[in-house]
């Protein structure tokens, strides 16, 4: 009788240290995973610092944005072609993203760069995208701030070989995309009409294209649906495993004001809350603007701006970026 009880403790310990041991792995895994994505950032980041030299050095940018109370984060997302020896220049690209982790959503905003607006501080108008080379991503802020009502919590300012790092650190054997006409002036690369993967240098032509007749609206069009496949390489399984890596390769190349952990922690909401798609629009909206000639600054040569309604504008970015109707859908489920 004893042996048999004997018998069942033992089985009964094994069967306890087992699960112990089950437990333990199941805990241990996340952590590993944890700490591995944290090495592949932070291995990622020194090779390309090391790859950029010591006289690379990145000065803290001002950035006063506030949160969003829905919960919604908004990131201004500027462009910048900045050449060697530049310290400031102008946006090339402004826009608004939006991820909103409840409704599983993210909105893409373009600003057209030629838009003729007040600049706060400035007693004169000047195209949108000198904000930049004025003040930075503070005073481009502010600018958006003053005339369309909405403020942004974060910024991301990347240069053009930042994109290309991006683009060749996320996939490097290129992002397929339909390149929708044969591409070569002004962009440094030729492209075939067609679905093909372009490399970051190429993507970037592809981007930046402006010689035909939609000019910069086709661009922005253009740079909208780069954004939609680069988000569906992020999220895709390539771009999960490769995500620690891809922020820590870019850090040299681009200015933020999102940390580190705050950056890994926005994936991991983007990758937790997956948005079926991506909506998009474009200031000025049809209709609300005329093309204008104005005189140029201090004596310069007179240059076509986009003069627009600022009312219309206003009101369609507030209706696209805080309409609360996500939020009534949301709470209905």
């Amino acid at each position: 009788m004893e042996e048999t009880v004997k018998r069942s403790n033992k089985k009964r310990t094994k069967k306890f240290r087992k699960l112990k041991l089950f437990v333990l792995v199941i805990l241990l895994i996340p952590l590993g995973l944890l700490g591995y994505g944290y090495f592949q950032y932070y291995d990622a980041k020194t090779k390309a610092e090391s790859a950029l030299g010591s006289a690379h050095k990145k000065e803290e940018i001002e950035f006063n944005g506030e949160k969003h109370e829905q919960d919604k984060v908004h990131i201004l997302l500027i462009g910048v072609d900045k050449r060697k020896g530049q310290v400031q220049s102008n946006s090339d690209t402004i826009m608004i993203a939006q991820f909103d982790p409840k409704n599983q959503k993210v909105k893409l905003a373009t600003l057209m760069r030629d838009m003729y607006v007040p600049i706060p501080g400035y007693s004169d108008s000047y195209k949108i995208n000198a904000a930049n080379f004025l003040g930075g991503p503070e005073l481009v802020r502010k600018t958006i701030k003053e005339n369309f009502g909405i403020d942004t919590e974060y910024f991301v300012m990347v240069d053009f070989k930042g994109f290309e790092t991006i683009i060749d650190t996320l996939n490097p054997d290129g992002i397929e995309i339909d390149v929708e006409k044969s591409m070569s002036k002004g962009i440094g690369v030729s492209l075939v009409e067609g679905t093909q993967k372009l490399n970051g240098k190429e993507l970037l032509g592809y981007a930046r294209y402006r010689q035909d007749s939609e000019s910069d609206f086709g661009r922005t069009r253009r740079q909208q649906q780069v954004i939609k496949v680069l988000l569906d390489e992020v999220v895709s399984t390539n771009g999960i495993s490769n995500a620690p890596r891809l922020l820590g390769a870019v850090q040299p190349y681009i200015s933020t004001n999102i940390s580190s952990v705050d950056s890994l922690s926005l994936i991991k909401e983007v990758l937790s809350n997956r948005p079926e798609s991506v909506d998009t629009l474009t200031i000025p909206v049809q209709g609300s603007y005329t093309d204008e000639r104005v005189e140029g600054k201090n004596g310069g040569h007179s240059q076509l701006v986009l003069q627009i309604d600022e009312a219309v504008n206003r009101q369609a970015l507030h209706d696209f970026l805080l309409n609360e109707s996500d939020d009534k859908v949301a709470q209905s489920h």
